[in-house]
């Protein structure tokens, strides 16, 4: 996927996938870039990333997807590791189309989209937030910010009001879920077991 929109060209439109349900997703790279946007991007780097639901086109933003994860959750306990393999994997660099095929025979009573369509997201946006974050950061990788919250909303520590509240006031996910993988925690550590922060 990197490739894919390292090559990208400006302003026109990327088709990733469309799902099972005919919503799509894609991407733009615009070679203008809004005068209300507050931070400077590099054009080269920049790309948007878009839903079409029927009629509706759209930006959708971070907290799609991890409502999403967290009403899977709710619905279907016992679905909680695998998704928070699936989602680990796919921060890891892995396939998202390949391993969603864990979850094929789980059903799910509450979601926003199907599962291609969030775990292809989840990849679109750790790429955009390793790429697109121009502050220091306070971890390393910087997308880790992200994945810490991906891993918070699939185990609901808390509940969802309060930990949406938390991520739309730019607070970090709790420090158990990414201190030992970020290189810039004292609690930094190699060669960690799968889902360490569970135990």
């Amino acid at each position: 996927m990197f490739k894919l929109i390292e090559q990208l060209e400006f302003d026109k439109k990327k088709i990733i996938l469309t799902d099972k349900e005919n919503v799509e997703l894609f991407i733009i790279r615009p070679s203008v870039m809004p005068a209300s946007l507050r931070n400077t991007y590099d054009l080269k780097k920049n790309f948007q990333i878009w839903l079409k639901e029927g009629e509706r086109v759209f930006k959708p933003n971070h907290l799609r997807l991890i409502i999403d994860l967290n009403l899977r959750t709710r619905s279907n306990p016992n679905s909680k590791e695998k998704l928070l393999t699936i989602f680990d994997n796919i921060f890891y660099g892995k396939d998202p189309d390949e391993e969603i095929k864990l979850l094929e025979k789980e059903e799910f009573k509450h979601y926003l989209n199907t599962l291609r369509i969030i775990a292809n997201l989840s990849q679109l946006f750790l790429i955009e937030q390793e790429l697109n974050y121009t502050k220091e950061s306070n971890f390393d990788p910087k997308n880790l910010f992200f994945q810490g919250w991906i891993r918070e909303f699939i185990d609901s520590p808390k509940e969802i009001d309060n930990m949406c509240m938390s991520v739309c006031r730019f607070q970090p996910p709790k420090t158990q879920y990414t201190s030992k993988e970020n290189k810039k925690h004292k609690e930094y550590e190699t060669n960690l077991k799968p889902l360490w922060y569970l135990e």
